[in-house]
């Protein structure tokens, strides 16, 4: 079965914030995205609410019908209360700080171990599929496995920058942590720059692949293809055995 699409629409929100108002409407555009065949939805609302913020996460689990994935650093007391309010089908623990742009670095899973596993206890108590965001790194997966999560999220940012000049290379690290996954009974997502260009390589090759989130390529891809189109070459990249 193909990896599923999770569209994060945090690229809506920037838009519909950077003018004021409510255009694009972000509950219209995610409610489209599930009916032009998007498997879920992602955000990731920091701090400083500059683009998705808390009242839409609420909007949106009162509305969506496809698993609602919610992003974000647990160590924001204001964040897991969120979460624990909201109860989607998944949170995806990342390290960010407050005032980062964009995430660029997977959890250090052995020396955040005990702090981990007392954060997914409570997210996995309330009946939330827990999934922490970690680079390619086969120690980081093994330790990812010691705190109880269900799932990893590989961040994929590097597989990104160095498949235009060697995709075999840049591949080899996310196919060794993948393995290592699968030995340790992890579920495996995977995201960050993932496009068009090197998606189905990337699907095609990584053993045990449920999720993708995109969302910035996509959205970009949607300006000049439209949305249902792209969602559904995204779709179909995922499907493709190359």
């Amino acid at each position: 079965m193909p990896a599923k699409l999770s569209v994060n629409v945090n690229k809506i929100a920037t838009l519909r914030n950077s003018r004021g108002g409510n255009v694009p409407n972000l509950l219209q555009v995610a409610l489209d995205c599930e009916r032009f065949g998007a498997d879920g939805i992602t955000v990731h609302p920091r701090p400083d609410e500059r683009h998705i913020r808390y009242a839409d996460v609420y909007t949106l689990s009162q509305h969506l019908t496809t698993e609602f994935n919610i992003e974000g650093n647990p160590k924001e007391a204001k964040f897991v209360e969120l979460v624990l309010a909201v109860k989607p089908a998944q949170v995806t623990l990342v390290p960010d700080a407050g005032n980062q742009l964009t995430s660029d670095h997977g959890w250090n899973t052995l020396a955040e171990k005990a702090y981990l596993t007392d954060v997914i206890a409570h997210f996995k108590e309330a009946g939330i599929r827990t999934s922490i965001f970690v680079d390619p790194n086969e120690a980081m997966v093994e330790g990812a496995a010691q705190t109880g999560t269900d799932r990893i999220e590989l961040y994929t940012e590097t597989y990104a920058h160095h498949y235009p000049t060697d995709r075999v290379s840049a591949l080899a690290p996310f196919v060794a942590a993948a393995q290592k996954a699968q030995v340790v009974g992890l579920g495996l997502n995977a995201g960050h720059d993932l496009s068009l260009h090197n998606l189905a390589y990337f699907a095609a090759r990584i053993p045990g692949l449920l999720e993708v989130s995109i969302g910035h390529a996509l959205v970009a891809d949607a300006l000049y293809l439209g949305l249902e189109n792209t969602i559904q070459l995204y779709k179909r990249a995922l499907s493709q055995h190359e």
